[in-house]
């Protein structure tokens, strides 16, 4: 696989510092500077795009700092940056099955284990979740635990209670009634 050039960048948002990476054909990171096992992301992505880093900025970056804004303004639902996403075949479904989940709803590990035809796989399901290196875009906070709980997210369950909140305020759905328990 070709190596890319990548531009890194970053920046203070409502929900922490989070650094930005673009590769020459979209955003490849979007993740939380001090989550724990961001170490473990940026080798990853290292692997898959080489390491010929610099800092500034890209018009992928511009792109996705404009709609992460608009997001958390409740003026946007839909992320259209172009992605550069790039893992192993089983962490790319995972990966793609959480795109598919529709502002302001929510699924368990199960339901995404099922939509990708491996029931068996939550335990793996909840790894490569975790292994989400494009926060909020590819929207990890949006699955929660088959019992309705709030389980662990990589900026912090407290964030992930804020775009959940979030997205129950100007969704058109609630997104279940365990949410309004939650911040309680």
């Amino acid at each position: 696989m070709k190596k890319s050039n990548l531009v890194f960048k970053e920046v203070k948002t409502p929900i922490g510092d989070m650094v930005f990476g673009s590769s020459d054909k979209g955003l490849c990171l979007l993740d939380f500077k001090y989550r724990k096992s961001f170490p473990r992301i940026l080798k990853r992505i290292k692997e898959f795009f080489g390491d010929n880093i610099t800092y500034g900025t890209s018009k992928f970056i511009e792109l996705a700092e404009n709609q992460l804004h608009q997001y958390f303004k409740g003026d946007l639902k839909v992320f259209t940056v172009p992605l550069d996403i790039r893992g192993s075949e089983f962490q790319l479904k995972v990966w793609n099955a959480l795109l598919k989940i529709k502002y302001g709803k929510t699924n368990s590990y199960l339901e995404i284990a099922k939509k990708i035809g491996r029931p068996e796989a939550v335990r793996a399901i909840a790894n490569a979740n975790g292994q989400n290196g494009l926060a909020v875009i590819i929207p990890c906070h949006r699955v929660i635990g088959s019992n309705g709980s709030l389980t662990g997210y990589g900026g912090g369950i407290a964030i992930k209670k804020k775009l959940l909140h979030l997205e129950s305020k100007y969704g058109r759905n609630k997104i279940t009634d365990f949410i309004k328990n939650e911040r309680n």
